[in-house]
């Protein structure tokens, strides 16, 4: 029988804050996306993008992708908990994301940056797509550090 690894999913204590591995995750999927970004604006110029609209992108991708994850979990996982406990939606720390709303999020938050731009949301896609695999990757990692995912014994 595998073993499966006990990680503890706090990195860090920081005064009275934990410091989560996941968390950490989600900042370096999102200085991955701005950095790649900036590689991709420099050795692709015929997608005409500029620090601006990838600064855009990323502000309200990162936007989508929280409250969009977090929504997802509470309406397709855990309704009549926040329901009867609304407080405890915006308690992030607690846990509770999932990836089909963090999706949802980001295509609405790629919508809002083709309009702003007046460009194609083909286009938008077509800058992102490269720089989604590197942030999907850290979420894995945060994913099996946090026991999570692990599949059939």
């Amino acid at each position: 029988m595998l073993i499966h690894p006990q990680l503890d999913p706090v990195a860090f204590n920081l005064g009275p804050f934990q410091i989560h591995w996941y968390g950490i995750m989600y900042l370096f999927a999102f200085l991955g996306f701005l950095q790649l970004g900036k590689v991709q604006i420099k050795t692709r110029p015929w997608l005409s993008w500029n620090e601006k609209m990838l600064d855009d992108a990323f502000f309200y991708g990162a936007i989508g992708v929280i409250a969009g994850g977090r929504l997802g979990y509470i309406l397709f996982y855990q309704l009549q908990y926040y329901l009867q406990e609304p407080i405890e939606i915006i308690a992030l720390w607690k846990g509770g994301m999932s990836f089909h709303g963090g999706f949802l999020g980001v295509v609405i938050a790629m919508i809002l940056t083709a309009k702003k731009y007046k460009i194609t949301l083909l286009s938008v896609l077509d800058f992102i797509a490269p720089l989604v695999p590197l942030g999907l990757a850290f979420g894995r990692i945060g994913n099996f550090i946090n026991a999570e995912l692990w599949g059939r014994p």
